[in-house]
């Protein structure tokens, strides 16, 4: 139910937008976020949204360099990655929260419905 896209090939310093159709009655209603997994880790929060506001969360990793961003009336998640580094190599998942009340979760427990993943690779 949820369809991420927008992975690919990148140098170091470059960017991608990626995007998480999700088709959901109730998408307004549920944090959404970005997970990331890379070769051999475990996955890792990324990113999140939260349901009223769009507030946004990030990981330490990230703040600065990326920026989440959802259409509602789209139903569209979206996430902006700036100043790639190749550790951030990884698949990377967008997923709806189960937990509506803010602050969105960082743990992927918390998560319920899952998109299938896009690759992003950043080349040194």
């Amino acid at each position: 139910q949820l369809q991420a896209s927008g992975g690919g090939l990148v140098q170091a310093g470059g960017s991608l937008r990626l995007s998480c159709a999700a088709p959901l009655r109730t998408f307004s209603s549920y944090p959404l976020a970005w997970f990331r997994q890379a070769p051999g880790k475990e996955r890792e929060f990324v990113a999140a949204s939260s349901r009223m506001d769009g507030r946004a969360y990030y990981s330490e990793y990230v703040e600065g360099r990326f920026t989440i961003s959802r259409d509602n009336a789209k139903k569209t998640l979206y996430l902006q990655l700036n100043s790639l580094k190749p550790e951030d190599t990884a698949i990377y998942y967008c997923a709806r929260s189960r937990i509506q009340s803010p602050p969105p979760r960082r743990e992927a427990i918390y998560y319920d419905l899952w998109g299938q993943g896009t690759l992003v690779t950043v080349s040194s």
